[in-house]
């Protein structure tokens, strides 16, 4: 008797837990058809008459055609999870892997897409662990396209394309910092402040500090950032800023000693975005800008320092719109975005800016046979000015095969447009 009894406390105390704490598996498996096409142009800068090789008289064209993956939402698998501890306390966890779903690669060897335990309550929410940064829910909320597939926001596209070529990288991601910070602690504000929402991160850069070592610890790989915005009804707008830390080195001699040059490099972004829904249509857009600024200190006359400054700026802007049809939506978006250069502040002096721009547009339109599987199709088209003079950057494919691009600005061939369009079917569960 004293047995049952016991395993009947056993069962109770079990079916408590249950009732205070849950556990959901989730995720989205989506496919499409897509095709790419990108054309480089023949340039020359120079004061020498110059012709395009014969084998390409008219530019380089290169095309691409592939099953790909998460063009109208990322494939991804997760678990996430809350327990109620009372008093209005709650801890939870959310654990997210990115996959290919053409190839099944990636699975769940690593939970790329977000990492996070949390603790929240009256206050808000303290987050730790590997989540999106603050600037990129701008770029992503206030996208028609979502930020994904052919026809994914150009700012978007730029800010990735800054952090790979510039920033820490890890991993994971090498556009890490643009999209998602590792190591972050995050706080958000709690939901019921009459429609105004924020969030704050810090993501530590984790570099050893060696008292032996000049210069350190260096601080790259660190990020901070936060959004402030309001919602209400049909209006939705959000400011965000962010800061990470792209390069921080000394030079030292073979023998390990301090030379006193400095070279530092950070990547400074803040956009505002809104959004409107009027029923018939919602209309939403961005303005960003992002600020690649260098600083390089060496040992002059002695004792004197020289302090030498570069500044590269990229402006740009989106807008973009859903327009509710049947059981569907078409969706359509325009982006721009300038690259500013400066040539440093010596250079300046003897080098004419040499700027770039890019133009995007995007129509789509995502038919739904319920409400967790729909069929999508997307066609987008970017169109590149004076690619050569930052190509690594500039140059958006799409997602396809690389332009081709040579001469270092001078003579040779330069990213000029890039044509793409998805057909797929997606399925979240």
């Amino acid at each position: 008797m004293k047995k049952s009894l016991i395993a009947m406390a056993a069962i109770a105390a079990t079916g408590a837990a249950s009732a205070q704490s849950s556990v959901t598996l989730f995720g989205v498996a989506d496919a499409a058809i897509s095709h790419y096409s990108v054309k480089s142009a023949f340039y020359n800068n120079t004061a020498t008459p110059a012709l395009p090789p014969a084998s390409m008289p008219s530019g380089s064209n290169r095309s691409q055609t592939v099953l790909s993956s998460g063009a109208n939402s990322s494939s991804r698998v997760g678990f996430r999870g809350t327990e109620d501890l009372g008093g209005g306390l709650a801890a939870s966890f959310w654990l997210e892997s990115g996959f290919n779903q053409d190839t099944g690669a990636n699975g769940l060897t690593t939970f790329n897409r977000r990492s996070t335990v949390s603790l929240s309550g009256g206050f808000g929410e303290i987050r730790l662990g590997r989540d999106y940064v603050p600037t990129y829910w701008n770029e992503s909320v206030f996208d028609p396209m979502g930020a994904v597939g052919v026809g994914e926001n150009l700012i978007k596209t730029i800010s990735g394309n800054i952090a790979t070529a510039r920033g820490p990288g890890s991993l994971l991601a090498a556009n890490d910092n643009a999209i998602r910070a590792s190591n972050s602690v995050g706080y958000f504000l709690p939901r019921n402040l009459g429609g105004f929402y924020g969030q704050v991160m810090y993501a530590l850069h984790e570099n050893v500090n060696a008292s032996a070592t000049p210069g350190s610890p260096s601080k790259r790989g660190r990020y901070y950032g936060g959004r402030f915005g309001y919602a209400s009804g049909p209006f939705d707008v959000a400011v965000a800023y962010g800061e990470s830390t792209a390069a921080d080195t000394t030079t030292v001699t073979a023998a390990g000693v301090a030379t006193g040059a400095r070279f530092s490099e950070k990547l400074r972004t803040v956009n505002l975005g809104a959004s409107y829904d009027f029923g018939v249509l919602k209309l939403m857009g961005e303005l960003s800008q992002v600020q690649d600024s260098a600083l390089t200190t060496t040992p002059f006359l002695g004792t004197g320092r020289l302090t030498v400054t570069d500044k590269d700026k990229y402006n740009g802007a989106m807008i973009g719109m859903t327009v509710p049809v049947g059981v569907g939506a078409i969706k359509a978006s325009y982006g721009r975005v300038k690259f500013k250069n400066d040539p440093g502040t010596l250079a300046s002096l003897f080098v004419r800016d040499r700027d770039a721009s890019v133009d995007k547009i995007a129509l789509g339109y995502v038919h739904n046979l319920s409400k967790r599987t729909a069929l999508y199709a997307t066609v987008a088209r970017s169109r590149i000015k004076d690619g050569q003079n930052n190509p690594a950057i500039i140059a958006t494919s799409l997602g396809g095969p690389a332009h081709l691009s040579t001469g270092a600005g001078a003579v040779g061939f330069a990213p000029r447009s890039a044509t793409g369009y998805d057909f797929g079917l997606r399925h979240s569960f």
